[in-house]
């Protein structure tokens, strides 16, 4: 019974630790990361040119 409670502590000790070990490389690309003179192209997913009239 002991041996059973302590896997299950070390288990969710260990938790959150491995799911942002897991999440750490996920990068989302928003507008907000376009850099200087250009904007969020929604329909292809990445920052485009400042389009000019």
């Amino acid at each position: 019974m002991k041996t059973k409670i302590t896997a299950a502590v070390i288990a969710l000790v260990l938790l959150p630790t491995v799911s942002m070990a897991m999440c750490q490389d996920h990068k989302e690309i928003t507008a907000s990361t376009c850099k200087e003179g250009m904007v969020w192209d929604a329909a292809k997913g990445q920052c485009i040119l400042t389009p000019t009239t």
